[in-house]
């Protein structure tokens, strides 16, 4: 049975153009051109999404979100707004809205939206808990796992650790430090401390400080009024505001200035701040959880950071492994990702093949959970049908181009009684597998580090494996 999709818009050929182009996606759709109209449509039918424009003639698309959900609490509602500002993306999300959507659309972007919002619910129970399992076909790794939402929790015992931890700190106010490597999904893990704790229902504000300069960094922690600085055309709300109540996620906070430092300090110890270039102090109530994959322990014992804005942060610190450290999770998060990436792409593939998760349980995933959920989109939309197969998978997870196992470069490493040329080529290996450890076995960085291209890397890894020098 097709899903039955409401529009709401006052532009009449937007409301045409993306009706049109879902109902050749396999949705039947209705529209309507106010927000007052557009509710009583939704009451005398049976919608299952509605897409509201923010900005109605005869009101908000919040209000109209707020009808909906009076209508029929189930509704997946999705708000579209030229008007691409966070704070109203909190509060819609706030209201119960399942996501925000900015001008000018891209028809395959709210496709996308619409496949993700649809497979959601049918992928958990009552309980919000549900199992899903590839089917039984030959040659096939079979993985079963519970999930709960967009999130899986896995059962290694470093994962079990972790959300033990998880289910001890989430109750309290304390602030956390969250260290892991890149792509260990340390903003999953803070939205889930987050969506577990008493401030649950308010809202949650992630902000990376990696790439923010000083001036920058000012405004989006705190805001600023109108003509604070040259381009200050509008007031703006600050992260610390949009957060009030709820939880503040900063990602490589290690990067801020010292100068803002001392600002998050105050903030911390006051409860209160200042915007750029205003008077005016506003108190605010915020739980903070940061996160580094830089020790804040050691960067302030080399003067990089605060130590006292670093006690003041160490209330609680948990660490987060690595996959390579979590191999008993590897299969589960292929299945999560296999039926994930089937919903996206509107595919049914039934499972993997065991020749491909073995070469997933051998690989070291330098990039962890990104990594391998981006290597599994990748495999999922280059099979057509059937079980993903090795053919689908890049070839450095064919052929790794490195070995982080001790046993194993130590038996590579064996050498007769070496002759010049030997020891000049076992040189040069030791070289190369001290620079991928350098740079977390990221092999493009050590190809640029060692001035050589990715292909010429391969080839030398490999000459010296044959040769069994």
């Amino acid at each position: 049975m097709k899903k039955k999709i409401l529009i709401i818009d006052d532009d009449v050929d937007m409301c045409l153009l993306l009706g049109r182009f879902l109902t050749k996606n396999g949705y039947e759709t209705d529209t309507a051109h106010t927000g007052s109209k557009g509710i009583a449509k939704f009451k005398e039918g049976n919608f299952d999404i509605v897409i509201s424009d923010y900005r109605l003639g005869d009101m908000e698309g919040k209000d109209v979100l707020i009808e909906i959900r009076k209508a029929n609490p189930a509704a997946i509602v999705l708000i579209i707004t030229g008007y691409s500002d966070i704070k109203t993306a909190v509060d819609i999300i706030k209201l119960g809205a399942y996501d925000y959507i900015t001008k000018p659309l891209i028809p395959d972007e709210v496709l996308n939206v619409l496949n993700k919002a649809l497979a959601t619910p049918s992928s958990v129970n009552s309980t919000g808990e549900g199992e899903l399992k590839n089917s039984s076909a030959p040659n096939q790794t079979k993985t079963s796992l519970t999930v709960s939402g967009d999130f899986l929790t896995g059962e290694s015992p470093s994962t079990k650790e972790l959300y033990q931890q998880i289910s001890i700190v989430a109750p309290t106010n304390y602030s956390i430090i969250l260290y892991g490597e890149s792509g260990t999904g340390k903003e999953v893990i803070a939205r889930t401390i987050h969506d577990t704790s008493n401030r649950r229902h308010e809202p949650f504000i992630a902000m990376d400080c990696g790439t923010l300069s000083k001036e920058l960094a000012t405004s989006e922690l705190f805001g600023h009024v109108k003509g604070a600085f040259t381009g200050a055309l509008t007031d703006k709300t600050g992260h610390f505001e949009l957060a009030n109540g709820g939880t503040l996620f900063l990602d490589e906070v290690a990067n801020l200035s010292v100068e803002i430092q001392a600002a998050l300090l105050r903030v911390i110890q006051e409860r209160k701040f200042k915007k750029v270039g205003g008077t005016k102090e506003t108190d605010v109530d915020v739980r903070i959880i940061i996160a580094s994959n830089e020790n804040l322990q050691q960067a302030y014992q080399k003067g990089r950071f605060r130590e006292d804005l670093y006690h003041r942060f160490n209330e609680f610190s948990i660490n987060l492994p690595s996959l390579r450290n979590r191999k008993e999770d590897i299969p589960l998060f292929a299945g999560f990702f296999l039926s994930k990436t089937n919903s996206e792409l509107g595919k049914e593939l039934t499972g993997i093949d065991d020749e491909v998760m073995d070469a997933f349980i051998r690989y070291q995933w330098p990039g962890n959970l990104r990594e391998f959920r981006n290597v599994m989109r990748r495999a999922v939309l280059l099979t057509s049908k059937g079980n993903i197969s090795i053919k689908s998978l890049p070839d450095e997870i064919v052929h790794p181009l490195f070995l982080t196992d001790q046993t194993s470069i130590n038996q590579l490493a064996k050498t007769k009684e070496p002759g010049l040329k030997d020891a000049a080529s076992k040189a040069e290996y030791d070289t190369i597998i001290k620079v991928l450890k350098e740079v977390n076995n990221n092999k493009s960085k050590a190809a640029d580090v060692l001035k050589i291209d990715r292909k010429t890397l391969y080839n030398k890894i490999k000459t010296y494996e044959d040769s069994q020098l």
